[in-house]
């Protein structure tokens, strides 16, 4: 039996899997500044992305066999160091695939058809001024057809290209592997193979009416002026992945002289305190990185991450 430290929570199924195992866990929150003094005494530790797990505390813990991240980011934690001491790092990054493709395409619907600002307007002003609205708004436009760039073919960014090819749009992807994607598709019954074409960046941009982000934070930004430059005028980016991906102020540069047409975040720089001219710019469609934070992704990310646990602690 293991002593296990759910510190930023998990779905009950995925607490009763390593109950039902023996496992002895806790769901108590122990706050950052407390963990050095009552860490050591568990055997594994998980958390979502507001617990840190740097290289001090891991020192000050040699009890500790697992590090264990409710979803795909390991940026709070310092893997290279766990791993080189033997302590196991584990994600859960099948779990919530299709929940943030699923809202790449929500804010992609929502900028094509200015859903993010009609819904705004219509109670204040839908009774007194609809034909202005109406005509305000009928310059929508359809995604079939359209041609998707996908950065990033991890299991988020192939979910995010299924879904596309679902549309009917013409989808690329770019990824540092280099090589095509065989994408596994299932419409009405009829299974088949696409290949997923891996172009470079600067072949992919010139390309794209949207642009959708799924990859780390590598510590700068993947998309900065020059990258804008090379797009297409009026095109949509979206960016579901992490904050500082993007150069923000590049963004809102390209959004201002119109070569970017809109753009949708559920991520930002500072989070949990994005910038408020960002928040304010009236052609970006936002959510609080809620990407992840569905019922059936939440209650996947439980399973996942319980399933790896019992079989490293038994």
């Amino acid at each position: 039996m293991a002593k296990i430290l759910i510190n930023d929570g998990i779905h009950s199924t995925g607490l009763k899997m390593l109950q039902d195992a023996g496992h002895e866990v806790s769901t108590d929150k122990i706050e950052q500044d407390d963990l050095p003094l009552q860490l050591p005494q568990y055997d594994a530790i998980c958390v979502r992305s507001a617990t840190k797990v740097r290289e001090d505390l891991i020192k000050q813990c040699p009890n500790l066999k697992v590090i264990g991240r409710g979803g795909v980011g390991l940026d709070n934690i310092d893997v290279t160091y766990a791993r080189n001491n033997g302590v196991k790092v584990i994600n859960t990054p099948a779990a919530s695939s299709r929940s943030v493709a699923e809202l790449v395409f929500g804010h992609a619907l929502s900028l094509s058809r200015f859903l993010y600002t009609s819904n705004r307007q219509m109670p204040s002003d839908g009774n007194t001024n609809f034909k202005s609205l109406k005509k305000s708004y009928s310059k929508g436009i359809e995604l079939k057809g359209k041609t998707l760039g996908v950065i990033g073919l991890g299991r988020i960014g192939c979910e995010t290209a299924t879904i596309g090819l679902g549309m009917g749009m013409n989808v690329i992807g770019s990824d540092i592997s280099g090589e095509n994607k065989e994408l596994d598709l299932e419409f009405a019954g009829i299974e088949m193979t696409y290949t997923l074409e891996n172009v470079t960046l600067d072949k992919l941009l010139p390309q794209c009416d949207y642009l959708t982000l799924h990859i780390p934070n590598i510590g700068k930004p993947v998309l900065g002026e020059a990258e804008f430059n090379m797009m297409k005028d009026g095109a949509i980016l979206i960016n579901a992945s992490r904050g500082g991906t993007v150069d923000e102020d590049a963004m809102l540069a390209a959004l201002d002289s119109g070569k970017l047409a809109a753009a949708g975040l559920d991520v930002f720089v500072g989070e949990p305190t994005p910038r408020q001219d960002i928040l304010n710019t009236p052609n970006i469609s936002l959510t609080p990185h809620i990407g992840a934070s569905t019922g059936e992704a939440q209650e996947n990310i439980g399973i996942e991450l319980a399933n790896q646990l019992i079989e490293i602690l038994g």
